[in-house]
């Protein structure tokens, strides 16, 4: 029974993980969708349709991608750097993607290291 409990953080960070990777992406292409809506709407034909549809969709996307960020903060134990570049990440077009994918290569997404940084120094 006790070699489930060092699993049981891991299951519970899993889906945080698994939602912020998601969203990283979902919101990125939402930023994509709405540039490009703006570029017909400003230069090429002045119809608002792209802007109607991603604006809203982005507007979504970035108000989960802040919470779940805020949330893969807590559940790995990011310093305060890192979750603010997580946060602020979500202001320029790709941010996001490009977090996700430094902090997947750093492993900040990984749910042992987000143990190891909890465990108080010395055991």
């Amino acid at each position: 029974m006790s070699s489930s409990a060092p699993a049981a953080p891991r299951q519970r960070t899993a889906p945080v993980l698994t939602a912020f990777r998601i969203i990283a992406v979902i919101e990125a292409a939402t930023w994509v969708g709405l540039l490009i809506g703006m570029f017909f709407k400003y230069v090429v034909v002045g119809d608002e349709i792209g802007v109607k549809i991603f604006g809203p969709l982005h507007g979504v996307a970035f108000i989960v991608y802040v919470v779940v960020a805020a949330a893969a903060w807590y559940r790995l134990r990011w310093g305060l750097w890192t979750g603010l570049l997580a946060l602020a990440a979500s202001v320029p077009p790709l941010g996001t993607v490009v977090f996700e994918r430094v902090a997947g290569a750093r492993g900040l997404l990984d749910a042992r290291a987000g143990e190891e940084r909890a465990a108080p120094v010395g055991g």
